[in-house]
């Protein structure tokens, strides 16, 4: 009697060593497989032994595998979470040029258009005379109809007048055209000093920020142009994002350039738009 008690004891340990639990399959994989919805009520332990109940982790951390043969571990992301429900910035894209323009300078007379609106095709005439700045033009695509779009554009100004000792000025204006449509403009009117001592020469720093909501989706193609509104004087040198042709070197290029920053800022869902 007692050898055959001990012999099904034998049994019964050699088939808990070896056994595979399936939950929802007939035919489990691994020591626990499961086919079908889990439901976790308190926390999740890894790196667990017999002695030892495992780690949980910390709040925010998430489990990262390591590997066949090896254990997860918990991991701690510097990533922010999209949500549903919020808006998450998906792409900022960087532009700088440093060719800018300078045939706006005293061999082009002013267009003399002082108003634009949104939707003004850059290709229109009629509209004012739009010379771009060809190193910041980009392209992306946008995903969701829901969005925002913001600009923020800036880029260094010269002039130099004719005479030192007589002020002059230059008004311009400096816009973002999205698939050759106005969406943003601004206006600005830079004049010289009559200060003899800086040769007629006036820098100024000019700047452009706008944030447009809802962009349709699909291919977009992002430009900057300006144009020269009107002049006091038609020989007065001016350029945009670099120095003039006669510049007595105190400005150049590089202190002058423009740069472009676009940031894409779409409404997360998990849904079909």
């Amino acid at each position: 009697m007692k050898k055959i008690i001990f012999t099904c004891v034998v049994g019964f340990l050699s088939f808990y060593a070896h056994a595979q639990v399936g939950i929802g399959t007939p035919k489990p994989k691994s020591t626990l497989d499961i086919n079908g919805k889990t439901t976790l009520r308190k926390e999740l332990r890894v790196g667990g032994t017999s002695d030892k109940a495992g780690n949980a982790g910390l709040n925010g951390q998430v489990l990262v595998s390591q590997g066949e043969g090896l254990p997860p571990v918990w991991k701690s992301l510097n990533v922010s979470f999209m949500e549903e429900g919020q808006y998450k910035l998906i792409n900022s894209y960087l532009s700088s040029d440093q060719t800018g323009i300078i045939a706006l300078s005293n061999t082009a007379s002013g267009d003399n258009v002082y108003k634009n609106s949104v939707g003004d095709d850059i290709n229109d005439a009629s509209k004012g005379k739009w010379v771009k700045i060809d190193g910041l033009k980009n392209t992306f695509t946008i995903k969701n109809g829901k969005n925002r779009l913001t600009y923020q554009f800036q880029t260094g100004i010269e002039m130099k007048a004719p005479q030192s000792n007589i002020s002059e000025n230059v008004r311009f204006a400096c816009g973002v055209f999205r698939n050759n449509k106005l969406v943003a403009v601004r206006p600005d009117r830079v004049a010289s000093s009559n200060n003899s001592g800086k040769a007629g020469l006036q820098d100024y720093i000019f700047t452009l920020n706008y944030t447009e909501l809802n962009v349709p989706v699909g291919v977009q193609n992002l430009e900057i142009a300006c144009r020269k509104i009107s002049t006091s004087n038609s020989g007065s040198q001016f350029a945009i994002g670099r120095d003039v042709q006669s510049s007595n070197g105190a400005s150049n290029a590089f202190t002058l350039e423009s740069n472009m920053k676009i940031d894409v800022i779409e409404y997360v869902t998990y849904k079909s738009n």
